[in-house]
């Protein structure tokens, strides 16, 4: 595998994440704004991202210090899922 230069790479921010399951696999969406990317991957796959974010977060939060979030199952981002089902249009 081609190593990749992340400081190169176009890079777009994501400000909200959802993450559905099927026994074959698990889908991530990643919002950033009005558009999304959508990934399938296996349960396996899906827990080395779980470790490998656990173990990038670590490395983190040791060179910069601890990350004061707290994770709370339905909370919304800024960009509410309502505006993206209603197509940005307000009132609708």
């Amino acid at each position: 595998m081609a190593k990749i230069d992340l400081a190169k790479v176009p890079k777009q921010f994501c400000d909200n994440i959802t993450i559905g399951f099927n026994p074959e696999s698990f889908i991530i969406a990643l919002f950033s704004g009005e558009t999304a990317g959508i990934y399938a991957i296996s349960p396996e796959h899906a827990k080395r991202l779980s470790q490998y974010l656990t173990h990038t977060i670590s490395q983190y939060e040791s060179q910069f210090g601890a990350i004061d979030a707290k994770w709370s199952p339905g909370i919304l981002s800024p960009i509410q899922s309502v505006d993206m089902d209603r197509g940005g249009e307000e009132g609708k």
